[in-house]
């Protein structure tokens, strides 16, 4: 592990452990699960699709209530929307002319929830 510094400590001899690298291999996902799951973090890599998001986790909104929120346009305000919805991180319905977005289900609460978890953490 790395001391509070950041360095990191290596093995001073080489040595395989044949027995947890199969077993790890064995559990490894594949790599197009890996590359779906890293596109996923991505997603939370932009600080306006996280104050989406919280904003979210409150209450269903449309585009005109999350740019009054955020002071961002409209424009900006729905292509982060759009980039959240490919990501299945929030749906929308609409009620006549009006459309409202939501998170998608509460496993978005859930990652989002131990990512602030992990932060806080000391």
């Amino acid at each position: 592990m790395g001391d509070e510094q950041g360095s990191i400590e290596r093995c001073s001899f080489n040595v395989v452990h044949k027995d947890v690298v199969e077993l790890v291999k064995k559990k490894m996902p594949g790599d197009e699960c890996l590359f779906d799951l890293a596109e996923l973090f991505k997603v939370f890599g932009d600080t306006t699709r996280v104050k989406i998001l919280f904003a979210l986790f409150t209450a269903e909104m449309c585009v005109c209530d999350i740019t009054a929120l955020l002071g961002l346009t409209q424009s900006a305000v729905s292509h982060q929307l759009r980039v959240l919805k490919q990501a299945r991180l929030v749906k929308c319905r609409k009620e006549g002319k009006m459309v409202y977005y939501s998170l998608d289900d509460e496993h978005v609460k859930q990652i989002f929830d131990q990512g602030l978890a992990h932060i806080s953490h000391k």
